[in-house]
Order: structure tokens, then C-alpha cells, then sequence
């Protein structure tokens, strides 16, 4: 990645490469931003602690840049070990003697709801600085800010979700259950869906009464910092939450190992959510993670081919390809093969690739420089395979770390496209022809986040749904979020669920109270 780490005990300026690496003894809690849509705002630079952007203990700092450009926007405050003890210190002090885990419900429920009405409030600028910071389409980071918004909203909503039960377990006691909140919430985000993960987690932990801190992805930290301008606007008290910006190995390791942290809940890579799990069972934290996947998208004879086509292309190239449910692979029954694969093909090169501000822009540029690379070895990887190469598997234009919609034909399952999450526009098809094929085709994978499933026959369409092993299982659509509908994985894909009653569930735990009647 392009986001380095510089020792700040004086201002100094360094270079790698073309890019010019400037470490500040006394980096500005907040630079100026002019987007490239006109728009200009204020871009906290701080760490997010007790309702304060504050600099880091170190004072050291890190290059954000733009993926569309590969230009510095602007360095931000590192955390280390010691900001993530002032964070959970702070979050620890919130929880234990502060009123937010203790007041109704109601009133966690109305904070959130304004938080999410602060974010409406400022919804354009909150798409442009995702746009700027992550390189996505315009219209994919509206459609994202617009998701989180929803939620949080959803979750305001759900406070009355936040119940026990009443035993009967006779006439000579009185036994009931309640939920309450775990304590202080460690959280790590991805840099696929900046804000969007970060209403996922910040949502379901404040409104069933716990603290947060929260660690943004190195190359995406913005957009989390800007809209912590409105927590204290919202009536969100200080300790509540808090963001530490920094490196995996320095925060996110702090985090899963800190003794008074109870919870962790991450998103990311199947195998630093192996070790996040390893690190949380030290301290036995309660623990969810949102990890990789390799999606079957499954596509029968009898469906709507052209909307098979448009959900394909959701599945696979929304995002960038970034997206942890992508429909990678991609099963069509035979007889509709060839038909589908002409369909596809045709409508993947008309796809507009490039300036992600530009309103007719499907697919905008990879987050980093690093995960371009590897989508193009995978590219080699598939060539070199055997795989037919039907369409893109090219780097376009010398700026940006932009790429062509890539499709695979001819390929079989112990290939290593068809294997490995690319997490890239990248797809491969294969035909099936009978439903117990396609059934273990698609089971073949360590994984299990999504499925989908394109067929005009219903009876079908459960039967299959219902043999999958997917968290997810979407028919006739793709990549279809829903902020009551839990979303989460089977096996190397996680543990837990985002969204949902079940998200709720995650932030609490169970208490049993049994009295004896006189």
C-alpha cells in the first residue's frame, strides 16, 4: 500500500519512488480538501478520543492517497499501543460510569437516529470523500452512504429488539432472562465499504448500551473520521466512540489482545480474521468476523437471461469487484451457455472504467496499488491455468490503479481462479447440467458468504436454495442488502452476522435471574 508510516519528532519530508512522504511534528487536526466535483470541506486529520480530534502520542503520521489519481489527498495521525490504551481507557471509563449504557433505550435509539440525520444532512459530500478515498463510482458511494444511513436509522428503531424473556418454571419462583451490553467494543473495518462497515459496527454496538473503539482502514481512514465531527451534535456522549486510525499490526493487534476489551468484531481477510481469533481467545472476547468469499451466482436455462446478465454484473463488477459476497463464480446450465456468455461478454466491454466521478462511470478504480497487482497475477495465474480469457484482464491507463472486466471461460474447479478469493472484477463461468452437479460445484469452497440463484421456477429455486452452504442466498437478484435481513457467512466465510436482530445478539449477553417465591 501506498499509506507509509513516518517518525515524527521533527517536520521532515522524505521520498519513495514518485511519491513524496512528508512527516509534520505538529500535523493540523484538520486540512482543507477541494474534490475534484468542486466541492471543498474541512478533513479531520486527528484521533477521535473522548469526543476530541486529538494528535497521536507518537505525533506520527501517514499518506493517504487517491487510487484514481495515485496523488497524496492528505497524511493523517497514526495510533499506536499507547493511543489504543487512551481510546479503551476512555471507552472503558464511558461504560462503567457514564449514563449511556444505563439510560432507556429510547434515548440511545433517538442519538442514533440524528446521527443518521447529520449524515443525510451532508450525504454528497460523505459520497464525494468515499469516491476521492477509495476510488469507487460516484454512484456506488451514494448508493453506500444511502446503505449506512438506512441502518443506522433501522437500528435507532430497534431498541424495543433488545428483550429477555419471562420462564415459567412453576409456581415457586420466578425466573426471567435480560440482555445486556458486553462493555468496551474493539472494531476493525475493511477499505471496500468504508462507511458502510462503519455503520455496521458502530450501529448494533451503541444502541444495545456499549462503547466502541474503532479501527478504520489504513487506506481509507476519511470518511470514518468526518462524520465523528457529528457525534457530539447528535447527543452522543464522550468515550462513546472512538477511532484510532493506524496499521493492522500495531492497532488492530492492540485491540484483539487488550484485556479490557470485550468484543471484537472485524471484517477483512479469512486469514487475519484466523489470527484476530487466535489473539481475542487469549482474554476469551466474544468475537464476530465478516470474511472471505467465493460466491456461486447459478444461472438455469429457463431464467431471464438478460436480467441474469445485469444481476451477473452486480455480483461481480459493483464496486470494483471489491466486495466480499461477489458472484466470482459463475455456474449457467448448458443449454444457455454459449447464449449467456455472448450476453455477458457484450455487456462487460460496454462498461465505462475510469474517472469515478464522472456520472456515467460503472466501475471506478482498484483502493490500492497492492490489491491491483495481485488481481493482475491472478490474471497470469488463470492464463498460465489453461483458462480462456474471453474479455479484459487488462491494467487500463498509466494513472490509476484502474482495470478492464475480466471473464474466464473454459475453466475447471481445482483451478486457483476458481479457488482463491480475487476479490477483483474477475469472474469465472462454467456449465452444469443437472441440479446435484451444480449443487456440488458450487459447495466445492472453504467458503460460504452468498449465493445466487437466476431460475423463472420457484420449486427449484428453494430445493437449491436450500442445499447451499451460503449465509446468503439471493434469487433473481444480487448483492441485494436489506438493514433487517442478518448477513453473514458459513464456514472460512466468518462467524456472526451483520445486520438484523442477529447483529443485536452479537453486542449482548444473556442473564438469568431465578428468585424464590415466599
Amino acid at each position: 500500500m501506498f499509506a507509509r508510516s513516518l517518525s515524527c519528532a521533527k517536520s521532515a519530508t522524505a521520498h519513495v519512488g514518485k511519491y513524496q512522504l512528508r512527516c509534520f511534528s505538529h500535523l493540523p487536526l484538520s486540512v482543507p480538501v477541494k474534490l475534484p466535483n468542486g466541492m471543498e470541506y474541512e478533513q479531520p486529520t486527528g484521533l477521535f478520543i473522548n469526543n476530541r480530534f486529538v494528535p497521536s502520542q507518537q505525533h506520527k503520521t501517514f499518506e493517504v492517497i487517491s487510487p484514481s489519481t495515485e496523488e497524496e489527498i492528505c497524511h493523517v495521525y497514526e495510533g499506536r499501543e499507547e493511543d489504543v490504551d487512551l481510546a479503551v481507557d476512555a471507552a472503558d471509563e464511558a461504560f462503567r460510569n457514564g449514563w449511556w449504557s444505563k439510560i432507556d433505550p429510547q434515548e440511545r435509539g433517538k442519538a442514533l437516529y440524528r446521527l443518521a440525520e447529520l449524515m443525510e444532512r451532508d450525504a454528497e459530500l460523505l459520497a464525494s470523500i468515499e469516491t476521492l478515498d477509495n476510488g469507487k463510482a460516484i454512484a456506488n458511494a451514494r448508493g453506500d452512504v444511502q446503505l449506512a444511513i438506512s441502518y443506522l436509522k433501522s437500528s435507532a428503531g430497534a431498541v424495543d429488539k433488545i428483550d429477555g424473556r419471562v420462564i415459567n418454571t412453576g409456581d415457586t419462583h420466578f425466573s426471567y432472562t435480560k440482555r445486556e451490553p458486553l462493555g468496551v467494543c474493539g472494531q476493525v473495518i475493511p477499505w471496500n465499504f468504508p462507511l458502510l462497515m462503519w455503520s455496521w459496527k458502530i450501529a448494533p454496538a451503541l444502541v444495545t448500551g456499549n462503547t466502541v473503539v474503532l479501527k478504520p482502514a489504513e487506506a481509507t481512514p476519511l470518511s470514518a473520521l468526518y462524520v465523528c465531527k457529528f457525534v457530539a451534535e447528535a447527543g452522543i456522549p464522550p468515550g462513546v466512540i472512538n477511532i484510532v486510525s493506524g496499521f493492522g499490526k500495531i492497532v488492530g493487534e492492540s485491540l484483539s489482545t487488550h484485556p479490557k476489551v470485550k468484543k471484537i468484531a472485524f471484517t477483512g481477510s479469512t486469514a487475519t480474521g484466523i489470527h484476530i481469533y487466535r489473539n481475542a481467545a487469549s482474554t476469551l472476547k466474544k468475537i464476530t468476523l465478516e470474511l472471505g468469499g467465493k460466491s456461486p451466482n447459478i444461472v438455469f436455462a429457463d431464467a431471464d437471461l438478460e436480467g441474469a446478465v445485469n444481476n451477473a454484473i452486480l455480483g461481480i463488477y459493483y464496486n470494483s469487484g471489491e466486495v466480499c459476497a461477489s458472484g466470482s463464480r459463475i455456474y449457467v446450465e448448458e443449454s444457455a451457455y454459449d447464449a449467456f456468455v455472448d450476453k455477458l461478454r457484450a455487456a462487460s466491454e460496454k462498461l465505462k472504467v475510469g474517472d469515478p466521478f464522472d456520472e456515467t462511470t460503472f466501475q471506478g478504480a482498484q483502493t490500492t496499488q497492492n490489491q491491483l497487482s495481485k488481481i493482475l497475477s491472478y490474471v497470469d495465474v488463470g492464463k498460465q491455468e489453461g483458462a480462456t480469457l474471453i474479455t479484459g484482464g487488462e491494467r487500463l491507463g498509466n494513472k490509476g490503479f484502474f482495470i478492464r472486466p475480466t471473464i474466464f471461460g473454459d475453466v475447471t474447479e481445482d483451478m486457483r481462479i476458481v479457488k482463491e478469493e480475487i476479490f477483483g472484477p474477475v469472474v469465472t463461468i462454467s456449465k452444469f447440467k443437472t441440479l446435484d452437479q451444480v449443487v456440488e460445484m458450487a459447495n466445492d469452497t472453504e467458503y460460504g458468504l452468498a449465493a445466487g440463484i437466476h431460475t423463472t421456477n420457484l420449486n427449484n429455486a428453494i430445493k437449491l436454495a436450500d442445499r447451499l452452504k451460503s449465509g446468503s442466498v439471493w434469487i433473481n437478484t444480487y448483492n441485494d442488502f436489506h438493514p433487517n435481513v442478518p448477513f453473514g457467512g458459513f464456514g472460512a466465510s466468518g462467524i456472526g452476522r451483520e445486520m438484523g436482530i442477529e447483529a443485536l445478539q452479537n453486542y449482548t449477553q444473556v442473564k438469568a435471574v431465578r428468585a424464590k417465591l415466599e
